[in-house]
C-alpha cells in the first residue's frame, strides 16, 4: 500500500464532511487535506495547494461541484477529481466527465470513495 498519497483538497459546505473525510484521507495515507467550504474557496485552495487529488460535493453555495470542477480542470488538467454528493440521480456520466470529473460516488460511501480515491490516483500514475 501506498504510504504518502500527497494532497487532498475536500470541499463541502457541511463542515461535519469536511471534518470526517479529511480524517479518512489522512487515515488511508494522504500527508494533508485541504479543505473548502465552496466551490469558490475551492478553486482559490487548489491554486494555493495544488493537490493531487480533489473532492467536491456538488450541491455547494457561491459555485457548485460541476462549476468548479470544470474551472479547476482549466488549472490542474491531470489532477483527479471526484464528485462525492447525495444528488446523483439527476446527473448524468456524460455531463460529469464533460465537467472533467473523474468519478461520482454517492454519500454517504465513504468506502466507495477511498476506493475510487485509489484507483482514480492510480490511473493518474500509470498515464
Amino acid at each position: 500500500m501506498q504510504s504518502h498519497l500527497g494532497t487532498v483538497l475536500v470541499a463541502d459546505d457541511s463542515p461535519t464532511v469536511r471534518q470526517v473525510l479529511s480524517g479518512v484521507f489522512e487515515a488511508v495515507g494522504f500527508d494533508a487535506c485541504v479543505e473548502a467550504k465552496n466551490g469558490n474557496e475551492a478553486v482559490q485552495q487548489a491554486a494555493e495547494h495544488r493537490p493531487d487529488l480533489i473532492v467536491l460535493d456538488l450541491s455547494m453555495p457561491m459555485m457548485n461541484g460541476l462549476d468548479a470542477a470544470r474551472t479547476l480542470k482549466r488549472s490542474l488538467p491531470t489532477t483527479p477529481i471526484i464528485l462525492f454528493t447525495m444528488y446523483t440521480e439527476g446527473l448524468t456520466a456524460e455531463e460529469a466527465r464533460a465537467a472533467g470529473i473523474s468519478s461520482v460516488v454517492p454519500k454517504p460511501d465513504v468506502n466507495l470513495l477511498v476506493r475510487e480515491t485509489r484507483a482514480c490516483l492510480n490511473s493518474t500514475l500509470d498515464s
